[in-house]
């Protein structure tokens, strides 16, 4: 029978798709067979490795893995995101649950206690190694934010720094004293603090960058706490811990200040500000034991950009700044600065810190040791340890909070672990968190 030529135009497309897709899949199918086949000759090369082989190439990996690994073990307070992370060796334990970054912290002067800002909490360290910690958390007024805490010379007294609408306030609160009935009662529960006094608009409209308090041990003074509040402006103020009375203010006439701190025996006041000068008051002493002066005795000048950070060392005779210029200095200011005899400067040291191109990072934030022996410095979310001595690096954690560090602080006594007492640093960071680590060994040669 013969088709017509409509028909045979019609059939002719239809068996040119036909034969493409039979060769289409013949295609698919031999490439199927064919990657099933090599699969299967890769999972017998490696079923034929000899275990050994893994174990070799665990060993050649860099020594400073295996040595995290030897030191690394269970620290409390990990979260199930947290179990797979390596620990840096002198990770000992981490405070969580607080809402919002931490900001500020500081010890007691036994190291027995620790307050923490935003929501002001005071955790009891009987174990800086324990999964859980006693605190009691302290109710601030409405609107005030905290920035800043100081304990006073009694533990049982702390000093708020917060901000709200009207500028910056300061705050004491003070454990109310229980009769010994009550306090037979209640053994297991901390004593609640309550609000002492109160002060408002401590720096007009600016808040507060620092806030530190010591106990006045220089000369004549009577003991008391000195806390040193310094604003984002220029001005400086101290006020006595206990009652809150105003004790004096200093002005760094800068565009705006860095940081201040108070020596560690109350004699001095050291600021860093906008320049490259450190400017140094002395806190002078009646025979009352009361402040009577406040007069700038010495500048500190040899840095040649703005000083980010500067601490005392426990002498109070010393004083320790690190610089935008790439340098740390370490100053001796035990002169007769009444004779015109000039701060001298001890050593210099180069940061060992640089970034990808090669140009010297500066640090953020410092703290010294109670044996002023080990300087503890950060760059964003980077912890170092270095010699007091040497400036030589003694440990790195390159990533030792999720977030920038904000504050940091040593306990000034060594407090009780699982493995015994240890010298502790407390690091506070954006990532919520606060963290406990040991201080490093130095290198024997």
């Amino acid at each position: 029978m013969a088709f017509s030529s409509m028909e045979t135009q019609t059939f002719l497309p239809m068996g040119i798709l036909l034969s493409g897709l039979i060769g289409g899949l013949s295609v698919a199918l031999f490439f199927a067979f064919y990657l099933r086949r090599k699969r299967n000759e890769v999972k017998t090369a490696v079923a034929q490795l000899p275990p050994e082989n893994t174990n070799n190439d665990r060993a050649s990996r860099p020594s400073i893995h295996a040595k995290n690994k030897s030191h690394s073990h269970s620290k409390p307070h990990v979260s199930a995101a947290d179990k797979g992370r390596r620990h840096h060796p002198l990770d000992l334990n981490t405070l969580k649950g607080h809402g919002d970054a931490v900001t500020w912290l500081c010890f007691t002067s036994d190291g027995r206690s620790l307050a923490t800002d935003r929501v002001v909490r005071v955790f009891k360290l009987d174990d800086a190694s324990s999964k859980s910690f006693k605190f009691l958390r302290i109710n601030m007024p409405s609107g005030s934010h905290p920035v800043a805490v100081a304990f006073c010379k009694e533990a049982s007294k702390l000093v708020v720094g917060a901000h709200n609408i009207s500028g910056s306030s300061l705050y004491m609160y003070a454990e109310e004293s229980r009769k010994p009935s009550e306090e037979a009662n209640q053994q297991s529960k901390l004593p609640l603090p309550e609000l002492k006094w109160e002060k408002d608009q401590v720096h007009d409209k600016k808040g507060i960058l620092t806030l530190f308090g010591t106990s006045a041990t220089y000369g004549s003074a009577d003991g008391s706490t000195i806390v040193a509040s310094c604003s984002e402006g220029t001005d400086i103020k101290l006020w006595q811990g206990e009652n809150g009375k105003f004790l004096g203010a200093m002005d760094t006439n800068q565009l705006k200040n860095n940081m201040a701190v108070l020596s560690p025996n109350g004699r001095f006041v050291a600021a860093a500000a906008f320049t490259a000068d450190v400017k140094v008051w002395e806190i002078v002493y009646g025979k009352d034991g009361s402040v009577k002066e406040i007069v700038k005795v010495m500048q500190l000048k040899g840095h040649k950009s703005a000083v980010t950070w500067l601490c005392f060392t426990s002498d109070s005779e010393r004083i320790l700044t690190a610089s935008k210029d790439g340098s740390m200095r370490i100053w001796n200011i035990n002169v007769r600065y009444h004779l015109d005899e000039d701060p001298k400067c001890l050593k210099v040291f180069p940061i060992p810190l640089q970034n990808e191109k090669g140009l010297v990072l500066h640090y953020d934030r410092m703290a010294l040791s109670p044996d002023d022996k080990v300087i503890a410095v950060t760059h964003g979310c980077m912890l170092q340890w270095l010699s007091f001595e040497t400036g030589e690096i003694l440990d790195t954690a390159d990533k030792s909070h999720d977030g920038d560090i904000t504050c940091m602080a040593w306990a000034p006594q060594p407090l009780a672990t699982e493995s015994g007492l240890a010298t502790i640093l407390a690091t506070a960071s954006n990532d919520k968190k606060v963290k406990f680590w040991t201080a490093p060994k130095f290198p024997s040669y």
